[in-house]
């Protein structure tokens, strides 16, 4: 975790993550570490990226310097949009840490050695299988989703971030065995995709779920809304695995998203979804108001750990950031909310619609267990501490 947080995008851009440094500090100040079992995976291949990734793009992120896209700007832009994604020192070097850490999460599932995993540092949604996007290189999530649909004939991919989770939504578009939900903001907001209308197309139709959410929408209306769509993905569904995207730019005072969230209004969607007892896997995704990232997911670390914390937050290497108040706790503004109670019954209406051509899976699944990728296990199941199987974290990588 805390080697991703020593990369930089630049410093007038708006990803920073440095957020991840902060957020470590946080969960170590409250001592949330020394109650689960933190590994360091394996940083990815070149080979466990091009699981999903083209050849020539994983190819060019391991040889792109800032100096070569400036000689190459045409071919370079092929492959990074240069305002979103610049190539800076180390980006695959941070690519592998990322997505070895969210492949690393998922293995700890398949074998049975944690039912909820952390890897704050993932979340990378937007990355396509050719290209960047939107701040993100390589998708961890479609990796580690890969990675469990080895040992799990179900998979549901849950997204909470501001933008809609276009890149993993796409790379399962066709199947029906994942299962991908978002709820975002639409219209006129990057990156444009994500209307409730969008179901998945071939075998995938009606196993895509979105749900457009107008901006400004505070705890209870997303709470209205997250439920009653969970709810039914759930016991529709009935996956063997949740993987959840907690991007914190749907927070209240993001410096991009028009969400109106509270941190504990954020952090009672993760409990949610803890309380059906699925195996989860959380990752983190956006957030751009760093301060309110950290606190968050250290926050939600805690949620997951079932461990109460104290308001007040403790000394850590950045408590200045965290001034003048110094609390764990991001609160809703009094924003004006663009969404109607009549909409978001609607928009649940034609989601519940949509969701009555998902057949119910059935009780049980007969299937071999495919063995694991050669080469690829060796050093990421060094601790299995008996006493903590229950939660995994990724030392480099997650909160």
């Amino acid at each position: 975790m805390v080697q991703v947080g020593n990369y930089n995008y630049g410093y007038d851009h708006c990803m920073k993550p440095f957020r991840i440094r902060m957020a470590h500090s946080i969960i170590a100040s409250y001592g949330l570490d020394r109650k689960m079992t933190m590994i360091q995976p394996p940083r990815a291949t070149a080979r466990e990226m091009t699981r999903f990734h083209t050849d020539d793009y994983i190819e060019y992120l391991q040889r792109v310097t800032p100096e070569l896209a400036e000689l190459m700007p045409s071919y370079n832009e092929c492959f990074l949009p240069p305002l979103d994604c610049p190539p800076f020192d180390g980006v695959y070097e941070f690519c592998s840490i990322s997505a070895g850490g969210s492949i690393a999460g998922a293995k700890r599932i398949n074998h049975g050695d944690a039912d909820i995993v952390i890897n704050w540092a993932g979340g990378l949604h937007h990355a396509k299988k050719d290209a960047a996007s939107g701040f993100c290189y390589v998708n961890d999530i479609v990796l580690a989703i890969l990675e469990l649909l080895r040992y799990h004939q179900r998979v549901v991919y849950l997204d909470i971030d501001v933008h809609h989770g276009d890149g993993v939504e796409e790379a399962f578009y066709t199947t029906d065995r994942v299962m991908s939900v978002s709820l975002h903001q639409f219209g006129n907001f990057f990156p444009g995709t994500g209307d409730v209308n969008d179901v998945g197309v071939e075998r995938g139709k009606h196993y895509a779920v979105n749900a457009p959410l107008r901006e400004g929408i505070g705890d209870d209306a997303y709470h209205f809304v997250f439920r009653r769509v969970m709810r039914d993905v759930m016991e529709t569904f009935r996956p063997g695995a949740v993987v959840m995207q907690c991007g914190t730019d749907s927070l209240s005072g993001d410096r991009l998203g028009c969400f109106n969230l509270s941190m504990k209004g954020h952090a009672a969607c993760v409990e949610f979804m803890k309380s059906f007892g699925v195996p989860l896997f959380c990752v983190g995704g956006g957030g751009y108001t760093i301060r309110n990232v950290a606190r968050t997911w250290a926050y939600e670390t805690a949620v997951l750990l079932d461990e109460s914390v104290s308001s007040s937050m403790p000394y850590n290497d950045y408590y200045e950031f965290f001034g003048p108040e110094y609390l764990l706790d991001v609160p809703a503004s009094n924003r004006t909310d663009m969404n109607t109670r009549k909409q978001l019954e609607e928009l649940c209406a034609d989601i519940h619609e949509h969701m009555r051509h998902v057949g119910h899976a059935p009780s049980v699944q007969m299937q071999d267990v495919p063995q694991d990728w050669p080469d690829q296990d060796a050093g990421t199941d060094n601790e299995d501490d008996s006493d903590n199987r229950k939660h995994s974290h990724d030392d480099d990588l997650g909160g």
